[in-house]
């Protein structure tokens, strides 16, 4: 199977990246915000659900044009700590602006948000396939 590589520009682009970003992990130390290029960035396992989830592999995501992060609930200074991510969703300001909220939804009540000048994402696949340990059990159903 070929590497996954995915741009977002819009809404309907993002929730492509959030289902494949479901139950992807990662460490904070592994997540970061660099202000003055206006980037966040993370290194993730991604569960590959296009290939039935039985394998991971590591993906780099970003977001250009962020002005702002907040967490909620992420314990920012327990850089070994791990995150999984559950879904990516967007709340515009409206009108003509393209700019709004990201907001990055985590098992377990956490929350990062992004305040961006408009949709701007990339996840590109940077591994082969790994076998999964385990598989999340969700109660909607088995992934995306």
């Amino acid at each position: 199977m070929s590497r996954l590589k995915l741009a977002a520009a819009d809404a309907e682009d993002l929730e492509i990246l959030s289902a494949r970003l479901q139950d992807a992990v990662a460490q904070l130390k592994n997540i970061t915000w660099l202000p003055k290029k206006r980037r966040f960035a993370a290194v993730v396992n991604r569960l590959q659900w296009e290939a039935g989830g039985k394998t991971r592999v590591r993906a780099g995501l970003h977001f250009d044009g962020v002005l702002k992060v907040q967490s909620h609930k992420v314990k920012l200074g327990a850089a070994d700590a791990v995150v999984s991510l559950l879904a990516l969703r967007f709340e515009a300001n409206g009108g003509e602006d393209p700019g709004g909220i990201i907001e990055i939804t985590l098992a377990g009540g956490g929350a990062i948000r992004l305040t961006v000048e408009c949709i701007d994402a990339e996840l590109a696949d940077m591994t082969d396939p790994w076998a999964a340990i385990g598989r999340p059990d969700h109660e909607a159903g088995d992934g995306p």
